[in-house]
């Protein structure tokens, strides 16, 4: 009888994060993406129902002045092969829509002219609130399930006006 070699305990490599991902991707890439959209927080575009591919997966909002005007992050999903392609739709994507930021988000490792591509975007800069974003980032499903975050302002505004606090004795009389 042989015995099994225990895996080594403590830090994880990246591919051993994905290997319930690829399985996803092979039974449904659309559960694939809802999934991978929900792991950034994103609000899911449409019905996510099939069809003509816009290039938008998913939207985040936010707010980075006191217009009240939201800014989007666009969020898409790419789970097969990629490439610079990819990248360059994802920009255009961002320019038709007038959003202030994309994400892709991958299954697979990004290429060098892939990074190129994302760092020819430029930067994000708000007026309101200090910081740089780039314009165009890329994550991969490994680096979200580490904790790696996709960069964009997350300003909260109030949008309701809070009450005075009262302690207990201060409202006694109301009784």
């Amino acid at each position: 009888m042989q015995r099994r070699r225990k895996k080594p305990r403590g830090k994880r490599q990246a591919g051993s994060h994905t290997q319930g991902a690829e399985p996803l991707k092979e039974i449904s890439p659309h559960q694939f993406e809802w999934w991978a959209v929900d792991l950034v927080n994103a609000r899911p575009a449409k019905d996510h129902k099939k069809g003509a591919d816009t290039g938008i997966d998913g939207y985040i909002n936010f707010f980075d002045d006191k217009s009240g005007q939201a800014k989007q992050v666009i969020v898409q999903v790419k789970s097969g092969h990629i490439g610079r392609n990819h990248v360059s739709e994802l920009k255009g994507v961002i320019e038709r829509e007038k959003a202030a930021l994309g994400a892709l988000i991958t299954l697979r490792e990004p290429t060098k002219p892939m990074l190129t591509e994302a760092a020819s975007a430029g930067f994000y800069e708000p007026k309101e609130f200090p910081g740089r974003y780039p314009r165009l980032q890329i994550l991969t499903i490994a680096e979200l399930l580490a904790g790696k975050k996709i960069s964009f302002p997350e300003h909260r505004v109030e949008t309701f006006a809070k009450a005075e606090r009262k302690t207990k004795t201060q409202q006694e009389w109301l009784f």
